[in-house]
């Protein structure tokens, strides 16, 4: 039986508080957030309902001009120089006067990521842990924004479907592992969006992926869709086919090429598709790949609920038709949350890894908050769940 109480809060308290650092790419999330110790916590499988109170949840995000990605060097630079002022703003509207004395543990993210950004927010968290004299938790990314969306939507089991830009995967818990059902074979869904958006040179800020959604959102043409590689492997998916080709529709159209007879009108030699087209299209083919996968992760362990975290989860079209997917099974249900928790945050870092310290996991030697780039959801051991 699991026992989420084997670890007392400091100082006597009837509470635990976490401060979670995020920079896994270039997202700097810093968040405080704090759990009550209830005596049903050592009475079973709990994990989804901590009641959790989110103190703070502080980001800043590094963005490039349109056209451009991040590089780790400019990111890394980027979470140095806010860090400190992330953590002091967080500390600040958490109202921890002293965390010496009021924060039981201190999270950061331990990868997967961009090297360099890690390595910036793990000496953030590495140098606050000796000047308080707190104990430190590293967290699997991915496992941060299955805990944080498990405890927002109150989903007990669902099949995660974990969409990000550096992630895509189709997961179902089974024997204290995330196991991994389905994945993509190349590109993440998040970064296929993103080279899109940066061949049509939109906006990044607030983010390429939200940018194209817009524009999806503007099609005139909904009812033709244009004809897009679909690449479905049993369980997995493959995106930089689809991402090549319609990389070569866009250059097309803003080249002018009237000999692609797809993109122009053979007699007139008007354009017979728009941007808001393209990006509709690659939308509905992107997301109709993952609910098929989805749902045969679902029928495979009779499960009947989904859970969608990571960046791209916050898209509401991908939630409309996973949605309408679950309505069509038995009882099917469709769980997601905001852009507070989809997008990386401190706050998901915090959730997962106060789990992890309340069943007496925590680090004791700093040899282990080595990050790495790698780090796949199911090489974590969930001792908190039954």
């Amino acid at each position: 039986m699991v026992n989420l109480n084997t670890v007392k809060p400091r100082n006597g308290r009837n509470y635990y508080i976490a401060l979670g650092l995020e920079g896994s790419a270039n997202k700097l999330g810093v968040g405080v957030i704090k759990h009550p110790r209830l005596v049903s916590m050592s009475q079973g499988d709990n994990s989804h309902n901590c009641d959790v109170e989110i103190l703070s949840n502080i980001r800043d995000t590094y963005v490039t001009p349109p056209g451009e990605g991040f590089l780790p060097r400019d990111t890394a630079r980027h979470h140095r120089n806010w860090v400190i002022r992330i953590i002091k703003q967080a500390l600040e509207k958490a109202e921890i006067k002293d965390p010496r004395l009021d924060i039981d543990v201190i999270c950061f993210t331990r990868g997967p990521g961009m090297g360099a950004p890690l390595h910036s927010v793990a000496i953030a968290a590495r140098t606050c842990s000796l000047i308080w004299d707190v104990p430190l938790v590293g967290v699997n990314h991915c496992v941060g924004h299955i805990e944080m969306g498990r405890e927002i939507t109150k989903a007990e089991n669902p099949v995660v479907l974990y969409v990000s830009g550096g992630n895509t995967q189709v997961i179902a818990y089974s024997e204290n592992r995330y196991r991994i059902f389905g994945e993509t074979l190349d590109v993440a869904i998040g970064n296929c969006l993103d080279r899109f958006a940066r061949t049509l040179k939109i906006p990044n800020a607030p983010s390429p992926g939200y940018n194209i959604e817009q524009l999806a959102n503007n099609c005139k043409n909904k009812d033709r869709l244009i004809e897009l590689p679909y690449t479905v492997k049993g369980m997995d998916l493959s995106m930089s086919g689809i991402l090549a080709y319609i990389d070569s529709l866009a250059k097309d159209l803003f080249r002018g090429n009237k000999k692609n007879r797809l993109i122009f009108d053979r007699e007139t030699g008007e354009p017979k598709i728009t941007v808001e087209d393209l990006c509709y299209s690659l939308q509905e083919n992107l997301f109709a790949m993952l609910v098929e996968i989805t749902e045969r992760a679902m029928a495979h362990v009779n499960a009947s609920q989904v859970l969608i975290v990571g960046g791209v989860g916050s898209n509401t079209r991908l939630q409309e038709m996973m949605g309408q997917m679950c309505k069509d099974r038995a009882n099917g249900r469709v769980h997601a949350t905001d852009e507070r928790f989809c997008i990386d945050n401190g706050v998901m870092i915090a959730q997962a890894g106060l789990l992890q310290y309340r069943m007496g996991d925590y680090v004791k030697d700093f040899s282990e908050t080595v990050v790495t780039q790698k780090f796949r959801t199911d090489e974590v051991y969930v001792s908190w769940r039954d």
